[in-house]
C-alpha cells in the first residue's frame, strides 16, 4: 500500500518537514511493515516549465517524415528570463524541433529545457537535428514518466488547464508544482489481518496512534448533496448462504445524472493515484479508485443507461457466463456471488464488473455501487478465477461495514464537483439482520 504524504496530511498531523522514511518509522511502531519509498523527483530534475507555442513550421523530410520547427515561449512575456545556462535563450523563446503534430500555435505545452534530466537518466541538451539546433524538448507523458502515451506531446488544455477554467498557467511556470510532482509516498506491507490499512483512512488512524496526534476521519467530512428521488431498485437474494453468512449484507446505490465523462481528471487527483501506484484511466474511473484508496471501500460504477431491470445480488446458476472488464469470457461457479439484472450476470460481486455495463466517455448517468461482501466468498471467487484486483484485495480482507454510505456519498460529491452532475436518486438496501453483523466484520473499524 503506497501512501502519498500530501494525502495522509489531510487526515493526520504529519509534520511539514517529515519524509516518507519518517512516516514509515512511525508506522512500524504500531506493527505495520515498511517496504519502499517513492519520489517522482528522484528520477527527474528541471528546468521543466510551461511553454507557449508561438510558431510551428512543418518541414517534410526526405525519409517521408514531417517535423515541426517551433518557437516556444518559456518565460513570461515582457519579463526577464529567470533561467540561465548553456542552450537557454535569455529572450525567453526557445527553438525546438518536435516530431509530434497534436498541437497548434497558442497551445500551452511542457518543455524540458537544457540541463533537465528525465526518467531513465535522459539528459536534455542542445543538439543539432534536421538542420536546426533544438534547444530543449516538448515532452510526452511517457517521457516524463506520467503515463504510457507517446503518440503525442502533452497539451495542457487536455489536463483541464485553460482560461475558461480560470487556471491557465503562464509561460515559465514550474511543471513540478503545476502537476503536483513534489509529493512522495511511503509504501507499507499490509498483512492479512489488517485490511483496514489498505486505505488512507486506516493508515491515518494508525499514524495518530503511533504519534499521539489527532486523527480526522475522512468519512466524517463527506458533504454530498441530498438525493431528490426514489432509488434504483436493488434486491439481495443470497438467502441460503454457502459460507455461513450472506454473501452481501449491505448494498448502497446512488445515481448521478448529467455528467460529462469526457472531462479530464484534475492533476492533483491523477498525481496522487499515480504515486499510489494506480494508472489514471478516465475521470469517472479515477473517482471510483480515489474513493477506494481514501476510505478503503471498493466501489463499482455502472453506466445506468445500460442496465435492464432491477439489480439482483445472487449466486450463479448452472451454465451462466460473464465477460469481465478485462475482456475474458468466464464460466461461472455456483459459489460465485454475482451482480445481475434482467439479462443475467453483469459483474462478479466484489471482484470485477462486466463489460456490458462499463462506463465510457458517452456515459451521462452513473449508478454507484457501494456494498459489503463476505470476505470468504470474495477470496474464493478471486482464486477460482485467478482474478486479482484492488477491489478483491480489500473485500477478501474485510471492509468496514459502516463506511458504505459515506463512500457512496463521497463518490457523489466528486462526480458532482468534477464531472458536473447533480445527484438524482439514492437507494440504500440492506439484508435483514443486525445493524453491524460481527460475523462479516472481521477486522476492527478504523473509526477512533
Amino acid at each position: 500500500m503506497r501512501i502519498p504524504l500530501s494525502w495522509l496530511r489531510e487526515y493526520a498531523q504529519v509534520p511539514a518537514d517529515a519524509t516518507a522514511e519518517d512516516v514509515m518509522a512511525d508506522l512500524v511502531r504500531v506493527g505495520l511493515e515498511e517496504e519502499d519509498v517513492h519520489r517522482p523527483l528522484d528520477e527527474m530534475s528541471g528546468p521543466i516549465v510551461v511553454g507557449e507555442v508561438l510558431e510551428k513550421v512543418p518541414e517534410p523530410q526526405s525519409n517521408g517524415k514531417t517535423i515541426n520547427w517551433c518557437q516556444v515561449r518559456v518565460a513570461p512575456e515582457g519579463r526577464p528570463q529567470p533561467l540561465s545556462g548553456e542552450g537557454i535563450d535569455p529572450s525567453g523563446v526557445q527553438g525546438i524541433v518536435c516530431g509530434a503534430d497534436n498541437f497548434e500555435v497558442g497551445d500551452k505545452v511542457i518543455v524540458t529545457l537544457p540541463g533537465a534530466v528525465l526518467p531513465g537518466d535522459f539528459r536534455i541538451s542542445p543538439r543539432k537535428t534536421y538542420g536546426h539546433v533544438s534547444a530543449g524538448m516538448i515532452a510526452s507523458a511517457r517521457e516524463l514518466g506520467l503515463g504510457e502515451d507517446h503518440d503525442g506531446i502533452i497539451v495542457l488544455s487536455s489536463l483541464g488547464f485553460s482560461p475558461e477554467h480560470g487556471n491557465d498557467p503562464e509561460a515559465g511556470t514550474d511543471v513540478f508544482d503545476l502537476l503536483h510532482l513534489r509529493d512522495e509516498a511511503a509504501e507499507i506491507n499490509v498483512t492479512a489481518d489488517r485490511g483496514y490499512a489498505f486505505s488512507i483512512r486506516g493508515v491515518a488512524r494508525e499514524y495518530g496512534h503511533a504519534t499521539g496526534t489527532p486523527f480526522t476521519d475522512p468519512a466524517s467530512l463527506v458533504t454530498a448533496p441530498e438525493a431528490d428521488g426514489d432509488g434504483y431498485p436493488v434486491r439481495l437474494e443470497d438467502r441460503a448462504p454457502i459460507y455461513g453468512v450472506p454473501g452481501c449484507d449491505r448494498f448502497v446505490a446512488r445515481t448521478v445524472t448529467g455528467i460529462d465523462a469526457t472531462r479530464p481528471t484534475p492533476p492533483w487527483m491523477s498525481a496522487r493515484l499515480r504515486l499510489a501506484g494506480m494508472r489514471s484511466i478516465s475521470l469517472v474511473v479515477d473517482i471510483s479508485n480515489y474513493v477506494m484508496w481514501e476510505l478503503g471501500q471498493p466501489l463499482h460504477f455502472y453506466d445506468a443507461d445500460t442496465l435492464q431491470g432491477d439489480i439482483v445480488v445472487r449466486r450463479a446458476r448452472e451454465g451462466e457466463r460473464l465477460t469481465t472488464l478485462d475482456g475474458k469470457d468466464r464460466a461461472l461457479s455456483a459459489e460465485d456471488l454475482l451482480i445481475t439484472d434482467d439479462r443475467g450476470p453483469i459483474g462478479l460481486a466484489g471482484v470485477m464488473g462486466g463489460g456490458e455495463t462499463e462506463v465510457s466517455e458517452a456515459t451521462t448517468t452513473v449508478l454507484i455501487e457501494s456494498a459489503h461482501f463476505d470476505p470468504v466468498s470474495m477470496g474464493r471467487t478471486r482464486r477460482r478465477h485467478r482474478l486479482p484486483s484492488e477491489a478483491s484485495k480489500r473485500n477478501e480482507r474485510g471492509v468496514d461495514w459502516e463506511v458504505a454510505d459515506e463512500a457512496a456519498e463521497r463518490a457523489v460529491q466528486l462526480l458532482v464537483e468534477l464531472a458536473g452532475g447533480p445527484p438524482a436518486r439514492a437507494s440504500r438496501t440492506s439484508a435483514p439482520g443486525p445493524s453491524r453483523p460481527s460475523s462479516t466484520c472481521r477486522h476492527p473499524s478504523p473509526r477512533p
